[in-house]
């Protein structure tokens, strides 16, 4: 697919996330806000699939659909009736079961008999030649491991040389959460239906849903008059918190911020999320270290202020900050611990990443003016349980941080999540496996402390910040690739995203 195909794409998508569990509701209110009926909905669905696979896949003439027992097989059953009657080739094989199929299902599996077509048992053996494979196997519902019958046809199709086209999800990802428990579709290209839904963009989704596409069905009008409980954003949303600069601007309008951290050996951690305040439009930055760490640090980048860690340093510097960062490089030594134990006092709005988080899981507390930004591991000190349970359902983790230790909790990942105490949550629809390199995680704290310092809120500030950090990484992939990034890379295209009017300027 073309960069400008994948760019048009993106803004297709819709910034509203609907929980799995809503899309019935959705579905049943949306079809009577219409006057129509779940069936004449699930014919749009299967038109909207057939036209894309069509677009997508011109030259596909023979075509594989797997159906499985519920409503995203009547959504097969209504492609393969379509492709059959535009002269492609169709083979359908279709998992059965004890129980009948749902209504709707059941009407379009008997059109596409009253067609001409044919079903297949799961267990038939596939044509030689297949061009493209339509999985509509499982569909939003799923919350467990698919049953053998189900994963023995989702393994064949990963082995299998076809690109696979899911319908609404990749059979065996959950929905709900992104998490995979057992044999998963790896999709080509995914076509959410209705609703983005978190397991699209977040978890385990960038393994498995491949180029995600979007369709309403015609229900646009209705569920823009909804209220969806979490957002998506990605850099397209980020003129909602960002404007251009008033011309007469000075550096004591773009915020005080200071850095904390930096033990002996680290000098690269707080030089990092310092430099990337900086980038990102802070005014001032000073930061605190080790002594050993002054000359390296002003020598790489002169712009920041640097002085040596101190009691009375830091007591001045809280006085003269707008917005404080602790963390980047602090170790759990007394020498950081002490310092974090001055800085927790602070009502100013704090950022607390790395170490900060370590020794926070140590001493728990609840404040209202902080930011926490732990990755998995972290995350799983803060909530004192394994890594594999963050990972296992990260919208619960994120609910659980933020009711644990208030204000703004960034559960950093992929499809970053980002939550509030007052019940916000979005999604960072951005970011790569480049990112996937040490220093990334100090960058984003300066960013996110900077945009802070702007006078955004917490929770605006970490939505901004964590999108301008993916999308940065995404525009140095797209010139160089993934592997090999570093994440001072990021400072070079940090521009481009803290000025988002110049998203469209081609220099």
């Amino acid at each position: 697919m073309s960069d400008s195909t994948e760019k048009e794409n993106a803004r297709s998508l819709p910034h509203s996330v609907w929980p799995a569990q809503a899309l019935h509701r959705l579905e049943t209110e949306g079809a009577d806000s219409l006057g129509m009926t779940l069936y004449e909905l699930m014919l749009r669905a299967g038109g909207a699939a057939f036209d894309l696979m069509r677009r997508q896949w011109p030259q596909a003439q023979h075509w594989l659909i797997l159906c499985g027992h519920g409503n995203n097989g009547g959504d097969g059953y209504v492609v393969a009736r379509l492709a059959q009657a535009a002269g492609f080739q169709v083979t359908l094989l279709a998992c059965d079961s004890e129980r009948p199929l749902p209504e709707e299902a059941q009407a379009a599996r008997d059109a596409w008999l009253a067609a001409g077509g044919e079903v297949h048992d799961a267990q038939a053996s596939w044509p030689e030649q297949v061009d493209i494979i339509v999985d509509a196997l499982l569909g939003t519902g799923l919350n467990r491991a698919p049953a053998e019958s189900y994963a023995r046809l989702i393994e064949k199709a990963n082995r299998h040389t076809a690109p696979v086209f899911a319908i609404d999800m990749p059979s065996g990802l959950v929905a709900a959460n992104g998490t995979a428990p057992g044999a998963v579709i790896e999709a080509a290209a995914t076509l959410a239906l209705i609703a983005i839904k978190p397991g699209q963009v977040t978890g385990k989704a960038r393994d498995y849903v491949g180029q995600l596409h979007y369709h309403g069905l015609g229900l646009e009008p209705w569920l823009n008059g909804q209220q969806a409980p979490m957002a998506r954003y990605d850099a397209q949303a980020l003129t909602r918190w960002l404007r251009p600069r008033r011309a007469t601007a000075h550096k004591g309008d773009q915020g005080r911020l200071l850095v904390v951290g930096g033990d002996r050996g680290t000098a690269g951690a707080i030089r990092m999320t310092a430099e990337a305040a900086l980038r990102a439009g802070a005014g001032l930055v000073r930061a605190l270290t080790h002594k050993d760490n002054i000359v390296p640090i002003l020598a790489a980048r002169p712009e920041i202020m640097v002085d040596e860690l101190t009691d009375e340093a830091l007591q001045q510097a809280m006085e003269w900050a707008d917005v404080i960062v602790i963390g980047p490089g602090l170790g759990q030594q007394e020498w950081g611990k002490n310092a974090l134990r001055r800085v927790e006092n602070s009502q100013k709005p704090m950022l607390w990443d790395a170490d900060a988080l370590n020794l926070l899981a140590f001493n728990p507390d609840k404040r209202q003016n902080r930011i926490i930004t732990p990755h998995p591991g972290e995350a799983a000190r803060l909530l004192n349980v394994s890594t594999t349970e963050i990972e296992s359902d990260r919208l619960l983790a994120a609910k659980r941080l933020v009711k644990r230790y208030g204000g703004v909790v960034v559960l950093k990942g992929a499809g970053t999540l980002i939550a509030s105490e007052s019940g916000e949550m979005a999604f960072a629809d951005v970011g790569n496996a480049g990112m996937a390199s040490g220093g990334m995680g100090d960058v984003l704290s300066g960013i996110i402390g900077a945009l802070c310092g702007q006078k955004l809120t917490l929770y605006d500030a970490a939505c901004a910040g964590c999108v301008v950090h993916g999308a940065a990484a995404d525009a140095v992939a797209a010139r160089f690739g993934t592997r090999g990034m570093l994440a001072t890379d990021l400072f070079s295209a940090l521009f481009r995203f803290v000025n988002p009017e110049m998203l469209n300027n081609k220099a």
